[in-house]
Parts: C-alpha cells; sequence; structure tokens
C-alpha cells in the first residue's frame, strides 16, 4: 500500500472521482485476509517469559593470625555451597607457604578448629566472615603416621633376635642356649606388628587426614624405644625363661593368639560399620564369639590391645614388658573413656550400661 501511495500520481488519489471504490475495498479484504494468515500461522503472539536470573550472595573470608589478630588476607567471592577445605585452597594460593592440610581455622581465638566439611554459610552471621589462622606445622597422612610407627618395632626386634654382634658378646651368644620362649616371644612381637602394619593398609578409614609431624616422632620414640628395651632383655644370652615353665609360657602365648584375633574382628567390624547403611549404629555381636565382648564394653579393641600385651608380659616374665604393658592400659583406658564418651552422645540407649574397656573396673 505505502509503494502503490508513492507511485501513484496526485490525480489517482481520490478513488471516488475514477470508480475506484471496489478495487480498494478488494485490495483491502485480500490484505486483511493475507495479514490473518500470517498471524494464526505464528501463533501465540504473547512475548517469551523474561527469565530472572537468581542472585547469589558471595561471602568474603577475613583471616586473621590467631596471635597479633593481624589481618594475612581475605578471600573473597566465596559461593554459599563452599567449604571450608574450599577456603582453604584459596588461602593456599594467596599464601603458598601454607598449604590446606597446614591451616587450622578458629571461628574464635581460643575456640576448636573447625573441620574441613563445615559449610561455610553455616558459619556466616553477615557477608564478611572473620576467621583466625594458626601454622598446624608440617604434616603427615595417618597411613604413613601408622606404617613408620609400625614398621620400627618390627625391625628393631629381629636385629636384636639375630644377636648381632655389636650389641651382644658374640662367644656368650654362641654358648648358651635359646629357650624356646625366645623363639615364640619373637614370633608373637612380629605377629602383633604384621597384623597392626596389614590392618593399616586393607581394614582402617582415617577421616582427619592429617596429623603433625611432632607426633609421629612422640609414637616413633614410644614405640621404637620400648621396643630396643624390651627386645635387648628376651634375646640376651643370659635370658631366663619364666617361673612355671612351659605351663605359663603356653597358656600365655594361648591368651595373646586369642587377644590379637578378637583384636583383628573387632577392627574389621567396625570398619564395616562405619561404611554401611545412611542410619548409624552400635555394633552388635555376630555369630562370632570374638565379638560377643561388645555386650559388655563399647571398646573392645582397646581391651583385647590390653590383654595382648599383659599375656605377652606373662609369657616371657620380663621387667620391660610389664612396663610397657602398664603404661598400654594407662593410654588405652584414656583412649577408651573420650571414644566412650562419644558413643554415649551418639548411640546413648545402646552404650548406656555397657563399660568403657574393662567392666566394673573401667
Amino acid at each position: 500500500l505505502r509503494r502503490q501511495k508513492l507511485g501513484a500520481p496526485e490525480h489517482k488519489r481520490d478513488p471516488a472521482a475514477h470508480g475506484g471504490t471496489l478495487s480498494m475495498s478488494h485490495n483491502n479484504t485480500r490484505s486483511f485476509f493475507n495479514f490473518s494468515q500470517l498471524v494464526l500461522s505464528a501463533g501465540n503472539l504473547k512475548s517469551p517469559p523474561v527469565l530472572k536470573h537468581s542472585k547469589i550472595t558471595y561471602f568474603e573470608v577475613e583471616i586473621l593470625d590467631v596471635q597479633s589478630k593481624k589481618q594475612i588476607c581475605i578471600v573473597d567471592k566465596v559461593p554459599p555451597s563452599s567449604t571450608l577445605l574450599d577456603v582453604k585452597h584459596k588461602f593456599h594460593k594467596a599464601c603458598p607457604q601454607w598449604y590446606p592440610s597446614r591451616v587450622g581455622l578458629q571461628l574464635e581465638r581460643n575456640g576448636p578448629y573447625l573441620k574441613d566439611s563445615v559449610n561455610i554459610q553455616s558459619l556466616a552471621v553477615s557477608s564478611i566472615i572473620t576467621l583466625y589462622f594458626t601454622d598446624l606445622g608440617q604434616q603427615v597422612g595417618w597411613t604413613t603416621f601408622f606404617l613408620t610407627e609400625y614398621t620400627g618395632p618390627l625391625l628393631i626386634y629381629l636385629l636384636f633376635y639375630i644377636r648381632l654382634s655389636t650389641i651382644y658378646d658374640q662367644v656368650e651368644s654362641t654358648k648358651n642356649f635359646r629357650h624356646p620362649v625366645v623363639h615364640l616371644a619373637c614370633f608373637c612381637h612380629c605377629l602383633h606388628y604384621i597384623r597392626h602394619l596389614l590392618e593399616t593398609l586393607f581394614v582402617h578409614k582415617f577421616s582427619g587426614g592429617h596429623t603433625p609431624l611432632k607426633n609421629m616422632i612422640k609414637g616413633c620414640a614410644f614405640y621404637w624405644g620400648f621396643t630396643s628395651w624390651i627386645a635387648y632383655y628376651i634375646n640376651h644370652p643370659r635370658y631366663t625363661p619364666p617361673s612355671f615353665g612351659h605351663r605359663q609360657v603356653s597358656l600365655a602365648a594361648l591368651g595373646f593368639l586369642m587377644c590379637e584375633a578378637g583384636n583383628h574382628f573387632i577392627n574389621v567390624a567396625l570398619a564395616h560399620q562405619n561404611h554401611s547403611g545412611s542410619k548409624a549404629c552400635f555394633p552388635s555381636p555376630t555369630y562370632n564369639p570374638f565379638t560377643w565382648l561388645f555386650l559388655l564394653v563399647s571398646c573392645p579393641n582397646y581391651t583385647y590391645e590390653v590383654g595382648s600385651w599383659i599375656s605377652f608380659t606373662v609369657m616371657t616374665q620380663t621387667l620391660p614388658v610389664g612396663i610397657f604393658a602398664f603404661l598400654m592400659v594407662i593410654q588405652m583406658s584414656l583412649w577408651a573413656q573420650k571414644k566412650h564418651k562419644l558413643y554415649l552422645k551418639k548411640f546413648y540407649p545402646e552404650v548406656r550400661r555397657k563399660a568403657a574397656m574393662i567392666p566394673i573396673i573401667f
């Protein structure tokens, strides 16, 4: 129509003057028909809905030194779904000298260290979160920790067992006869630490991830030092057998082997319990008799561990072993009581009538 109007002369614009009423009406009807067909084929005339993008609120994490309260850095643009481990990785990019496992973050200066799995949104009161940084020192993995701690006693005991000339007098070593309990003690001691090593590799699941290097040094000094003291006396050429002879040795060795088997089966049961099902529940005894100790105590693995060293003390009748067993009873009872309190909070109805490690006594 616009082209028609622009191309027509002035005297043809009046349809009444030339009798063009019918032709214009026909053109208008045809145009309207075409326009209607276009609309029907196009479908809905409504504009598509506008997608509204949700606004994501980012947090800023201010990290201060726990001693001086000075600002170390600010980790910005932290999404609400981030965990504390994500913050530690970003903090490591800003300060490369502190890798994530070495970083300890606290919400308060004297508060506990926050776990890596904590959601950052749960800590937020405003868009700025203030955390206090502590250098935890050089860290090692739990697997490395236990492998180093248990490999040392295994090798150290064997060095004393073969009676090196640098440790014992060679002439005296060749003359004196070795009592059978010396060989049996070597077998039991090696069996104990080989079991620990295999369970570390194939049974235990460590959730913490890392521990300070100084803890590994203290643990190695304790186990390696006592092993040297114990092995020196048991493998000495002048070692004397137990007072009651073979009967004492046989009964103590049987008790040692039973405790070792019980400790293994309890560790397997605890490992399966920690990784089975969505609803956590306290381990219950099975058809295996070694698991029946769950009826009396909440930490039977510590009970069996103490039983092993008491049996080893009776079997060898050696003072260093007795001192080591006494210290193990104290340490295991402290660990058992600490774990028993956690069990009471988590499984109160099932644990309330159980002892921590030894019935009646602990």
